[in-house]
């Protein structure tokens, strides 16, 4: 197989361990296919954990299994020792461990180089033990004061090692995602909930996004070789005008984007077709199936978003989700509004969980800056009565949120602080400085709260 392996990876343009880990992260659209069939709950644990187990052999060898031990033993040692404190201890020792991974592994470097390790997976693996212990210890507070989310996802019995087993390793989510929730998990694989009559057909939906992940790996293969990351730091790049590289910058952004849409296509093709993904009906006439479990993009909305505040929505959506229930939610003090200190820790915890590259973090700093300052101008746009000015300031949120968006993850790209540095400066900033002065004209130039409307006496 070396040689058919190395000319089929020449031919697309990617290394043999991406190859093999491509056709392993295929292969979870059938595997999910055939989880279908597996009888009984049990069977159905332990075939979601041996497949993953197994696919994770495939694509990263015999020590990516080693890896994910040590996180999920601590979750669930944690679960069963130490409830009341068991989501604070899994939430700092896993990130602990996966911080000491990717340290160890600099796998970003491995990624930018087309090289491919099981960190990815860890990151994944490391998010659902830490929302699974945190929901065991919600399980015991009252739910009198709980937020919504803590209610439907708490957990009050300790889930078994084979639940266990089979939720954290369930091929559909191991390689890159959706993250979802063990209660979820639990009444899909034993068809309680909306599992437990029969569901609708998976097969124009999984068709769809299979379709979707071609066409982006399609557009990836087609885009890359004509922007690539290797011009920042090329004398080329810094001999064009202030516009063409702030083209350039755009257009790297917008490629990059294509391989995530691709990939997190293909996990929703896996998810959709196992059953996982289905969420229930729709309030239409008739009642049309849904499927947003599944989903962890919305491609036009990432491309036409309107603001920046949109962009969590769209944009690795279940991770997204995640960060607000278990980072940005449990930041807010009771009786107290979040503000952008709850926004900027939210997003520094995402920043570490990508890796400790200075331009990851200088990627999320930037973004809240980006958020904050999209809000400003929504804000202007909901107080002003003209229709024009409303629609001009529409278009002003629409263009800043394409600008800064685009600008700030180029430090995403390249990930080393010299060269972050380097690709703002070439454009003066500009991403920088235009949120920052947003944010300034909005503490000026603030807009008329509309009056509350008064109880009748």
């Amino acid at each position: 197989m070396g040689p058919e392996m190395e000319a089929m990876a020449a031919s697309i343009g990617v290394s043999v361990p991406v190859l093999r880990f491509l056709l392993c992260f295929a292969a979870t659209i059938p595997t999910g296919l055939l989880w279908r069939a597996v009888p009984g709950a049990t069977g159905r644990h332990l075939y979601a954990g041996l497949t993953g187990a197994a696919l994770s052999y495939l694509s990263f060898g015999a020590t990516s299994n080693l890896l994910f031990v040590a996180p999920m033993a601590l979750g669930y040692l944690a679960m069963l020792l130490c409830r009341r404190r068991a989501g604070l201890i899994t939430f700092l020792g896993a990130f602990g461990f996966l911080i000491a991974c990717h340290v160890y592994y600099m796998s970003g470097d491995a990624w930018k180089e087309g090289g491919i390790d099981a960190t990815g997976a860890l990151m994944v693996l490391t998010l659902k033990v830490i929302s699974c212990a945190i929901n065991y210890s919600d399980g015991i507070l009252k739910e009198e004061g709980l937020r919504e989310s803590q209610k439907k996802y708490r957990l009050t019995k300790l889930p078994s090692l084979i639940e266990y087993f089979g939720y954290c390793l369930c091929w559909g989510s191991h390689f890159a995602g959706p993250v979802y929730e063990m209660k979820d998990y639990l009444d899909w694989t034993e068809r309680k909930g909306i599992w437990a009559s029969s569901t609708p057909s998976p097969l124009l939906p999984t068709l769809r996004a299979i379709v979707q992940a071609g066409i982006c790996m399609g557009l990836y293969l087609y885009l890359s070789p004509k922007f690539p990351l290797s011009r920042f730091s090329e004398p080329l790049y810094y001999e064009w005008g202030f516009w063409h590289r702030l083209f350039y910058q755009y257009m790297s952004g917008f490629t990059a984007r294509w391989k995530y849409y691709f990939i997190w296509s293909i996990s929703e093709a896996a998810i959709i077709i196992s059953g996982l993904g289905f969420t229930g009906w729709s309030a239409s006439s008739p009642p049309k199936a849904k499927w947003d479990r599944s989903k962890n993009v919305d491609v036009l909305g990432v491309e036409l978003a309107g603001s920046a505040v949109q962009l969590p929505l769209v944009w690795n959506v279940q991770v997204s989700t995640w960060l607000r229930y278990y980072v940005y939610e449990r930041l807010i003090q009771k009786g107290k509004k979040p503000g952008f200190l709850q926004l900027l820790g939210t997003q520094t915890v995402s920043a570490i969980w990508h890796g400790l590259y200075p331009g990851y973090i200088i990627f999320f700093v930037q973004s809240a800056l980006m958020i904050n300052g999209s809000r400003v101008i929504y804000r202007w746009q909901q107080a002003v009565s003209n229709s024009v000015l409303r629609s001009i300031l529409a278009f002003l949120n629409f263009a800043y949120t394409l600008l800064v968006l685009n600008y700030s993850c180029i430090g995403f790209q390249v990930l080393s602080f010299k060269e972050t540095l380097a690709s703002y400066q070439s454009v003066y900033y500009v991403g920088t400085i235009v949120p920052i002065v947003c944010l300034l004209l909005g503490n000026v130039f603030k807009p008329a709260r509309k009056p509350k409307a008064q109880k009748a006496e």
